[in-house]
């Protein structure tokens, strides 16, 4: 067995010398696995018969010179370096005693490295590198707050940056997944560029959007449409900027309901086109509300307070918080002011303010000018007090102007109350 281990050497030499088979030659004969069947799994290459032959010559040979090794220590050592030196010259080193030689398939394997899958996230790393490993907290699959969401959501931290108060949005599930949804850049970039060309500042685009969350799901030139119809109706762009800060769902509505709702106000009030116009410019949300409290505001100043259609007009073309103001505040203002202060019809049309007004605060100055017997509000007749500025000035100067007082003594008077 010996003897035939030291022949086969020899004899491949002489195959080697005669045939000049190198090993890049070798390995243009034996195809190479390159094609993958799965992942990690190649196809193994179809060999000829004498590339069989001589394949099963390296594994006899390798098989013998390591069995030989094992045996004799001194004759196999000599055997194995000139092998290594004949064999595969290539891969040969300057320490040659200390390395091992590698096989036909070693070497085909090495050359297929490229070809290799990526390394499984099942692979142990060391404890070193699992200390480097920086991971993300993981994104909650439910939750009922957006905070958990701001910091895996690109879109959530720049609404945060413009002052959007997400926890008032979140309170709407529906919103709250609408914005999960969105991307800055392709939704929202292009929604704030257009209100910023039409008027909105910079500070006020949080609390704009903190509202109206909902523009963002409209699109682009429907919002430019809606606002090419309030040009056409003779609003200009300032007061189209402001009517939009004031009432932030403006342009949410179409622009046949805008329609309507113009022609509703100018309809049911009797009034022209430009005091129609100035109407929904200082309280645009008549054009976004519900017209139900309209209408029975309307009915109330008709037929319980008694005021003609003309001096209703009067009164809302200089309050138009009165066509949206509470039922039960109205009646007990007017009850208050008319029957218990004795002011007529037609002087609180002329100071409609006091609709506007607190009531408490009417009665507390009402009862203090009438302790001192200055409670006198017709203005043909001397120490005459204005319904306006009853309402509407400070303490100071209605007791310096009005009561004729002090400060002191009307706080003493509000203690016996």
């Amino acid at each position: 067995m010996a003897l035939l281990a030291q022949q086969i050497p020899r004899w491949l030499n002489s195959v080697k010398l005669s045939s000049s088979v190198t090993a890049t030659q070798l390995r243009k004969c034996f195809p190479r696995a390159g094609k993958t069947l799965l992942p990690g799994f190649f196809a193994q290459p179809q060999l000829s018969s004498d590339d069989c032959f001589l394949r099963s010559g390296f594994k006899t040979y390798w098989t013998s010179s390591v069995w030989n090794s094992s045996q004799s220590a001194n004759s196999s050592g000599q055997d194995i370096n000139c092998a290594q030196s004949t064999l595969l010259p290539s891969v040969n080193e300057p320490s040659q005693k200390s390395q091992k030689i590698p096989s036909f398939d070693s070497e085909l394997s090495l050359e297929g490295l490229d070809d290799l899958p990526p390394l499984s996230p099942l692979q142990p790393i060391s404890e070193e590198e699992a200390i480097q490993i920086i991971a993300d907290p993981p994104l909650p699959p439910s939750s009922f707050t957006l905070r958990d969401y701001v910091d895996h959501s690109e879109t959530l931290k720049k609404l945060v940056l413009l002052g959007v108060d997400l926890s008032k949005i979140e309170k709407h599930p529906d919103a709250a997944n609408l914005l999960l949804r969105l991307d800055f850049e392709k939704d929202i970039k292009q929604i704030l560029l257009f209100l910023k060309d039409l008027g909105v500042e910079d500070n006020q685009l949080g609390t704009f959007l903190t509202k109206n969350y909902a523009i963002f799901s409209e699109d682009l030139e429907n919002l430019k449409t809606r606002v090419a119809y309030l040009l056409s109706k003779n609003f200009s762009k300032v007061d189209i900027a402001q009517m939009v800060r004031n009432a932030p769902f403006l342009l949410s509505f179409s622009v046949e309901r805008l329609d309507n709702r113009l022609g509703f106000f100018q309809k049911e009030l009797e009034l022209s086109v430009k005091k129609t116009r100035d109407l929904v410019i200082r309280l645009p949300r008549l054009l976004t509300g519900s017209l139900e409290p309209v209408k029975e505001n309307m009915k109330v100043y008709r037929l319980e307070l008694g005021f003609k259609r003309n001096e209703i007009q009067h009164m809302i073309t200089k309050i138009p918080k009165m066509l949206t103001a509470n039922k039960r505040k109205v009646t007990e203002t007017f009850d208050y002011v008319h029957n218990v202060m004795c002011v007529p019809h037609h002087i609180i049309v002329k100071f409609p303010q006091v609709f506007n007004s607190r009531l408490f605060k009417v009665k507390e100055r009402h009862l203090f000018l009438a302790y001192l017997g200055r409670a006198q509000y017709d203005p043909a007749k001397p120490n005459y007090i204005s319904l306006d500025k009853l309402v509407s000035v400070p303490d100071e100067i209605f007791c310096e102007e009005m009561a004729k007082a002090s400060v002191q003594d009307f706080e003493k008077f509000l203690k016996t109350l």
